[in-house]
């Protein structure tokens, strides 16, 4: 059975202007420049405003011409204002002009050009190398479809069962797996050494071929058995049992000497022989910092960083319509539409850049929160001095919510005296010394790098031997939690760090 009733509610909903601004404040600064170019297109109240060296140029112009010059400029104007007159542009059918060409260039934007590099690719590369080798028009075809398999890193990954389909169906060409081991056999002769390789052990194998062919080195030798043979072993540096196998497990000097070289000649191979060829060609994306911070003599210096960033206001042509169509009599059907639109795109135009204006002022608020709260990390940038801090200690200090914290150290960059850092870096979690006190966790990863930088190659710190020696600089905290670091570090397990 139906029911009426009267329900109150109080809900809170975001205005769009609200959303707009939330999204301003988390993009970074070279995402802002693109944004504001779009505004600029899509609002033709909003323009770009003169640099003060343009104006005054303009001034003093005006000034040096006489009063006939200035009457006919004065005229020159009234009959451009008629010239954009607002009916004419309501009833033109036309594109306007505003959305066919906009200045994205500002008079303070710097020319940064990215050089770029018009070397071989590598697919050309290696297909010239395959115009020396003795193939018919078939055979060439399904040679240059196997080199354009291979992938970035120089390796044939695909399966050729799968190729011999592929060949079938795209070239109607019928061949056999035993036709593409030939055939990737010539190619993984090419240079550079390992190309086309199936896997790891493959790619070492062939370099360890060509290069015991040019220097016939016993060493070299060793090292492609111990990659033929004994490459699980070798994966899981198992060098005692390794030198085992192989007959070096004497206790003379010169068969650890032969094992170590052997060692060190796999680890000087090229595990992506394609990737240098690939380096060249891929795009360079440069860091813009968002802040910028100088130390002037121990005093820090805060600037956000908009120095292409062109500077806006409201179009005084859209300004002077709205007051000629607000003071007119006669109000038709096409004025009141005229008005509106002139109204809508000034009101846009004004928010626009209240927002901007709100988006730095939080930006700058914020950052100078975190620098307060971490003085002494910014002066020295010494990372032990970084204090425990979350994002709920800078929201009360600004007055702001955690969310709003969150959007602005988010994606952005700040430039210091000792690198460009990623805001959310400087936030940590805390966890007590011995004496009590609350020490930030990247001052214990800052320590347990340092440990593992210093410790002798042949015998690695384990867990175990780390978490003891934390302990006794003060730091107690459980061997999970010095391998959850460890990990959070990209640093292997103590076996994996071994060398001979």
């Amino acid at each position: 059975m139906l029911k009426q009733t009267l329900q109150q509610k109080l809900q809170q909903r975001l205005s769009p202007q609200q959303i707009h601004l939330m999204q301003l404040l988390q993009i970074p600064t070279a995402t802002l420049e693109q944004r504001i170019k779009k505004e600029l297109e899509e609002n033709p109240a909003l323009e770009e405003e003169e640099n003060d060296l343009e104006s005054k140029n303009n001034q003093d112009e005006e000034f040096s011409n006489n009063e006939d010059d200035a009457l006919e400029g004065f005229e020159d104007k009234d009959r451009n204002r008629e010239e954009f007159d607002l009916d004419q542009y309501i009833d033109d059918d036309e594109v306007p002009a505003y959305k066919l060409h906009v200045k994205n260039v500002g008079p303070d934007d710097e020319r940064k050009e990215v050089p770029v590099s018009s070397s071989l690719s590598f697919q050309d590369y290696l297909n010239d190398q395959l115009g020396l080798l003795d193939l018919d028009e078939r055979q060439m075809q399904v040679a240059e479809f196997l080199v354009g398999n291979i992938d970035d890193d120089g390796y044939m990954r695909r399966e050729l069962a799968a190729l011999v389909d592929d060949l079938a169906f795209t070239l109607n060409i019928h061949t056999s797996e035993k036709e593409l081991n030939i055939l990737l056999g010539h190619i993984q002769g090419f240079d550079p050494p390992g190309i086309g390789a199936r896997n790891l052990q493959d790619c070492l194998t062939i370099q360890l071929k060509r290069k015991l062919n040019e220097t016939h080195d016993p060493v070299v030798k060793i090292a492609l058995l111990i990659v033929e043979q004994y490459w699980e072993e070798f994966q899981k540096k198992h060098f005692e049992k390794i030198a085992q196998r192989v007959g070096l497990d004497d206790a003379s000097e010169g068969d650890d000497i032969l094992m170590k070289d052997a060692v060190g000649i796999i680890s000087k191979l090229n595990p992506r022989p394609g990737d240098s060829m690939v380096e060249g060609q891929k795009s360079i994306q440069h860091l813009i910092p968002d802040f910028i911070l100088r130390n002037n003599d121990g005093i820090l210096e805060l600037n956000i960083n908009s120095r292409n960033a062109p500077q806006l206001r409201v179009s005084n042509n859209y300004i002077e319509m709205l007051d000629e169509y607000s003071k007119a009599k006669i109000a038709t059907k096409d004025k009141k539409e005229a008005v509106q639109f002139v109204k809508q795109k000034i009101d846009g135009a004004k928010w626009f850049i209240d927002a901007i204006t709100q988006r730095n002022n939080t930006l700058l608020t914020t950052m100078q929160a975190i620098i307060n709260y971490q003085y002494e990390y910014f002066l020295e940038g010494d990372e032990t001095k970084l204090k425990p801090m979350i994002l709920k200690d800078i929201a009360d200090k600004v007055g702001l919510d955690i969310s709003t914290v969150s959007r602005v150290t988010n994606s952005k960059y700040i430039q210091t005296p000792f690198g460009t850092l990623l805001l959310k870096s400087f936030f940590s979690e805390s966890l007590s010394n011995s004496q009590g006190e609350e020490v930030s966790t990247r001052e214990v990863k800052k320590i347990l790098e340092d440990c593992i930088a210093a410790e002798k190659k042949n015998k690695p710190l384990t867990d175990d031997k780390l978490t003891q020696i934390l302990k006794e600089k003060g730091y107690n905290i459980a061997r999970r939690t010095v391998a959850k670091y460890r990990e959070q570090l990209k640093i292997p397990i103590a076996r994996m760090r071994k060398e001979i």
